[in-house]
């Protein structure tokens, strides 16, 4: 990905994750990344390519906070307290530092339900992710680690949505990630 491209897509991740969906145009992209009015536009012709190219760009960041969190762990730990501890580090981490990526994914999220253009990619971009979660799952046990990483993702959406929408200074997602593992494992 270019500089430029990189630079328009964080833009518009600050947009979505600031003053949300509504607030995101070509305009608002530009001043976000202090560059000629236009910009965006050239390298993101439509509404649905920019936003196309946020969610790309979203799961680019959110893989890279994972395998920093992750790193010098083994490729898949069949300890669940470790996986516990990893999950609940990056629900915690896309709460927090991490919000507004968040809100923007969010923001996208709630787009698509209005365009199966973009539900398709949203698709693509979980089986993309699926890549690393399976097999952790299949690790720890898991008797259909497909079918459980959808419910680990559905489990850490809404943590995620909840703590996004009320946010409490004392959330821990710990207990509710030890007790789904533990019940994805026992099968």
């Amino acid at each position: 990905m270019s500089d430029r491209r990189q630079q328009l897509l964080d833009a518009a991740i600050e947009v979505l994750g600031t003053r949300g969906l509504r607030a995101l145009t070509h305009r608002a992209v530009d001043a976000a990344a202090e560059l000629p009015e236009g910009s965006t536009s050239n390298a993101f012709r439509t509404r649905e390519a920019l936003i196309g190219g946020v969610l790309d760009r979203l799961v680019e960041i959110e893989t890279e906070v994972w395998q920093r969190l992750a790193a010098g762990q083994a490729a898949a730990p069949s300890d669940p307290e470790q996986v516990t501890r990893l999950v609940a580090q990056m629900v915690l981490e896309l709460a927090g530092p991490a919000r507004r990526l968040t809100l923007a994914r969010h923001a996208i999220f709630h787009e698509a339900a209005f365009h199966p253009g973009l539900q398709e990619r949203i698709g693509a971009a979980r089986q993309r992710l699926a890549a690393w979660g399976k097999p952790w799952l299949a690790h720890l046990g898991s008797r259909d680690p497909q079918a459980d990483y959808l419910t680990m993702l559905a489990l850490i959406d809404g943590l995620l949505a909840i703590q996004l929408a009320c946010p409490d200074p004392a959330f821990d997602p710990t207990p509710s990630i030890r007790t789904a593992l533990r019940g994805l494992a026992a099968g």
